[in-house]
């Protein structure tokens, strides 16, 4: 099996590849599946921006930070090198760091982006590296070879640099411009139709750009710079160009990624087609991609320029799960998904686009994803709503079709928050109700379409296995003439009865052996199901979950919940035992009121020290104190650097901490208080937490992701008290002596020893700039009382 190695690339597209009427004609991917598919086997890896080659019969993702990962059958992967944080002894090259210094040192980075590689003519495999600053599109793009595709590749030289900033660029007599020319990165080599050989690249920055290669040598044809512009411009966000052409249809497709590769980014997949390689290509409606960049009279970045262009494939988007679903969890969905490849089975003519993506609830932990791919009746793609399981399309029954459905609408907003699905109901005589309305038709084996208020959506019906029921079903994938996408899942139809036995059996509280927080109790479930509570006890825990706790020297509580859950005439109850604990007195780890020194007040601990701009970078300037703290003195941070608390200074799951801020400037990630078990097991007190929090103060925890963000973001130059409790999984934040957050499943990361402790500074964001009084931790979990008494002045 081949996707890019260009003797073999022709004769794919031109015997095996061939389309009809926007369906395979390809018998192999037609037959009709057997009546019960094997159950599919999966096993993950991750590769951050992959892109695939293959190597006999094995396909290869290569993608950023020198990971690598093979699999036969896009379903089971085997990784093969990790991130270089993780592993420096990278096995793709002989030594990763001698070989490329130089790329490292233009681009000022210890690690590479992403990626590609692909198979020149003479069997030799071309490896185009890519490293950059980060911040800058300071950048350099190079190639290096191996006879294997697992290396070791030699160094063949940087072929292209940007960010040199005054300088000439790459194109004679231009000095470097970002906002029109190219960030160096995210290279994508492929063979057009008639064997020639070329590199897309490009990302944010000025967009965009394409190169004619020599195949012969892996090197751009001389005398065209950075090439021809293709999309974007003005830092626009869009990046991760992969260009796939289609024999049948005679397009070039050219996908992209649009908006931020993380949780907060709103990554999603866009694609746009032309006939000439070189452009221009169009997006559904008509537009010139080459004119869609970002409006520069606006902020950095400014997405809503973009947002209209392009037809949208795929984006963040959840299946929600209610109680009593199949599956567990919030569902089925992807956050941010991109970064594409593609691949075509030479054998069967299916195709498949292989991308990363992050998950609902999981933060920053990314796998690959593949899912298989057709063409509509209008020659654009359309994208299975789940994962390749091994099916191969057959006729659609109408009994496939009709019943209860759950429906996502993508949009074409880039947005951090997910689209989620809607129940509708596709009815025996084509009508769509529900949620919307509108009306569906079959057009061909598998090929249908939807129309809802007015829209045509053309697509496909085929199978997928579904994740939540882990059995195969029935799914649905089209697209408008305004390049909307509508992704379909086939839902379960249960009767009252077994809707109520299920939410019976997937009703929990959790452990309530030991509650010190309010329980959320659940008021439906599946299929209209409505669930009422009663208490033993309302005067410790009410009907709808709150929770007084006994005071300090009183006995623990102990309550009986009764839930009674109803759906038609089908009813059945469950009960629940619970104990509250009593409150207890705080018990105070160490104290530091920054009267002009580091020493801590309650005499347990050392001296806390001074830090550079990480927690473990020795200090670089003393320490700092102003004279009008919230009492006294107070310690002053510039911004450069932090202070490094005493080791163990809170062990256990239980703890509280409070103090005093007056930030000089908020800056994304942060922290004020930092703990640590290990740099991938931390807690950070964030005064401008992220985008998926609105920006506002959170307390976080990572790489267990957890974001408890407070909606309230504290004032520039004033005094703010900020606590956050953790107890046994519980957790609450305060402001200003006001409960702003309270929830439970918070990770366990301080109960081993050896933890360590900074205020400021972590391993990695820029410290905190501003003032810092009346810090205290506590080995207890304190009560609203304790935390309104210390934010009083």
């Amino acid at each position: 099996m081949t996707r890019r190695a260009p003797h073999r690339t022709a004769l794919a597209l031109t015997t095996a590849g061939l389309l009809v009427a926007g369906t395979l004609s390809a018998a192999p991917a037609w037959a009709k599946p057997p009546a019960d598919p094997p159950a599919p086997v999966f096993t993950d890896v991750t590769v951050h921006d992959p892109s695939i080659v293959t190597s006999g019969d094995d396909i290869w993702a290569f993608g950023s930070h020198g990971a690598s990962a093979r699999t036969t059958d896009l379903m089971s992967w085997q990784q093969h090198t990790v991130d270089l944080s993780q592993n420096a002894d990278n096995a793709l090259f002989d030594d990763i760091y001698t070989e490329l210094a130089e790329t490292f040192e233009w681009a000022q980075t210890s690690t590479l982006w992403a990626a590609d590689v692909i198979q020149l003519p003479d069997g030799r495999y071309a490896m185009y590296y890519n490293a950059c600053e980060g911040s800058s599109p300071r950048s350099a793009l190079g190639l290096a070879t191996s006879d294997a595709v697992d290396g070791p590749y030699e160094n063949q030289g940087i072929l292209l640099k940007s960010g040199m900033w005054d300088e000439e660029s790459e194109n004679p007599g231009e000095v470097y411009d970002a906002r029109v020319h190219p960030n160096a990165v995210d290279p994508d080599a492929f063979v057009d139709a008639d064997g020639r050989m070329w590199m897309v690249y490009g990302s944010y920055s000025g967009g965009i750009f394409l190169l004619e290669m020599d195949a012969a040598t892996g090197q751009p044809l001389p005398g065209q710079g950075y090439g021809t512009h293709l999309v974007g411009g003005n830092h626009s966000r869009i990046e991760a160009p992969t260009i796939q052409y289609d024999a049948a249809t005679g397009y070039y497709y050219l996908y992209l990624s649009f908006g931020g590769l993380g949780v907060t980014g709103g990554y999603d997949v866009r694609v746009a087609r032309s006939k000439d390689v070189a452009g221009p290509y169009l997006d559904a409606q008509g537009n010139d991609m080459r004119e869609v960049k970002s409006d520069p009279a606006l902020p950095l970045f400014d997405d809503a320029s973009i947002q209209p262009y392009g037809v949208k494939l795929m984006g963040g988007h959840l299946f929600g799960r209610e109680l009593g679903d199949p599956g567990t969890g919030a569902g089925t969905g992807y956050v941010s998904p991109g970064h594409t490849s593609w691949y075509q089975d030479p054998a069967t003519g299916r195709m498949f686009m292989v991308f990363h993506a992050r998950f609902p609830g999981t933060g920053e932990l990314h796998e690959v994803r593949v899912h298989q791919m057709w063409m509509n009746a209008d020659g654009w793609p359309v994208v299975s709503p789940m994962r390749y399981a091994g099916e191969t399309a057959g006729k659609v029954k109408r009994a496939d079709v009709v019943g209860s459905w759950q429906l996502v609408d993508l949009g074409k907003d880039i947005t951090a928050t997910a689209a989620e699905a809607s129940d509708v109901t596709l009815g025996k005589t084509g009508r769509v109700s529900g949620a919307v309305d509108g009306e569906w038709k079959l057009t061909g084996q598998h090929t249908a379409t939807i129309t809802i208020d007015g829209v045509a959506y053309r697509g496909v019906f085929a199978p997928v296995w579904d994740p939540d029921l882990e059995a195969w079903s029935t799914g649905f994938t089209a697209v408008s003439d305004a390049g909307v996408t509508l992704w379909a899942r086939k839902s379960v139809e249960v009767t009252d009865a077994a809707a109520v036995a299920a939410v019976i059996a997937d009703l929990s509280l959790g452990d309530t052996s030991g509650v010190t927080v309010d329980l959320d109790l659940p008021a439906s479930g599946t299929g209209g199901t409505t669930i009422a509570w009663a208490t033993s006890d309302a005067s410790v825990i009410a009907a709808d979950g709150t929770v007084t706790r006994p005071g300090i020297g009183e006995p623990d509580a102990h309550v009986t919940l009764t839930a009674t859950v109803a759906n038609g005439a089908a009813s059945a109850s469950a009960t629940f035992e619970v104990t509250v604990l009593a409150r207890t007195p705080g018990v105070l780890a160490g104290a530091w009121s920054f009267d002009g020194s580091l020493s801590d007040d309650a005499g347990a601990f050392a001296d806390a020290t001074l830090t550079g701009a990480r927690i473990d970078a020795p200090a670089t300037a003393p320490a700092a104190f102003v004279a009008d703290g919230v009492e006294g003195t107070a310690l002053h941070l510039d911004g450069t650097g932090g202070v490094r608390l005493p080791d163990g200074l809170v062990q256990g799951s239980s703890y509280s901490v409070s103090l005093w801020l007056r930030p000089e400037a908020l800056t994304a990630y942060t922290t004020a208080f930092f703990a640590a078990a290990t740099p991938t097991s931390w807690v950070s007190l964030v005064p401008r937490g992220h985008d998926g929090v609105g920006g506002s103060t959170m307390l976080w925890s990572g790489t267990q992701w957890y974001d408890a963000g407070t909606g309230r973001s504290l004032p520039l130059g004033e005094w703010s008290h900020v606590a956050f409790v953790v107890d046994g999984g519980a957790a609450s934040v305060y402001v200003d002596g006001e409960l702003r957050y309270q929830g439970t499943g918070f990770p366990d990361v301080l109960s081993g020893a050896g933890n360590v402790f900074a205020l400021g500074v972590n391993w990695w964001d820029v410290p905190f700039r501003g003032d810092v009084d009346e810090l205290s931790a506590w080995s207890s979990a304190l009560s609203p009382d304790d935390v309104a008494e210390l934010a009083t002045r």
